[in-house]
């Protein structure tokens, strides 16, 4: 009899290494409204985190001897999509709002579960971050 291959459910975590923080944290709350967090780590030490819905992105300092850790953390290696509500439109007024530049969109793509329109921007140490809408519901 063959066995079942165990299956994920969904994502709690991923970490970002970032160059700055205070920048990171800055800029993912102003432009996505992401809530900035403090976490005592199992070590002890004061972490920081960013939530959004029932998920978050932990924080990194570049250089940092937090483990375990990604074989080659990096800041700016981090392609990253977040679905949204907001129409893509009111994003790209808020972006430009805030001056920050917009790469492409709105554009359609695909997304895990369908069509998506994204808009893509760029975080302080170039993470491509991408904004999406999901199509048709």
């Amino acid at each position: 009899m063959a066995k079942e291959t165990p299956e994920v459910q969904s994502l709690d975590h991923l970490v970002l290494t970032v160059s700055d923080i205070a920048a990171t944290v800055e800029f993912y709350t102003r432009a996505l409204g992401m809530k900035a967090a403090e976490f005592t780590a199992s070590d002890g030490q004061t972490r920081h985190a960013l939530n959004f819905g029932a998920q978050k992105i932990n924080l990194h300092p570049a250089g940092s001897a937090i483990t375990p850790r990604a074989a080659r953390p990096t800041p700016g290696s981090a392609d990253l999509c977040f679905l949204s509500a907001t129409p893509a439109e009111v994003w790209m007024a808020h972006f430009e709002g805030l001056s920050i530049e917009v790469i492409e969109g709105p554009v359609p793509r695909a997304g895990a579960q369908g069509a998506i329109m994204s808009v893509y921007i760029r975080d302080p140490d170039g993470n491509l971050v991408e904004v999406a809408n999901p199509v048709g519901e």
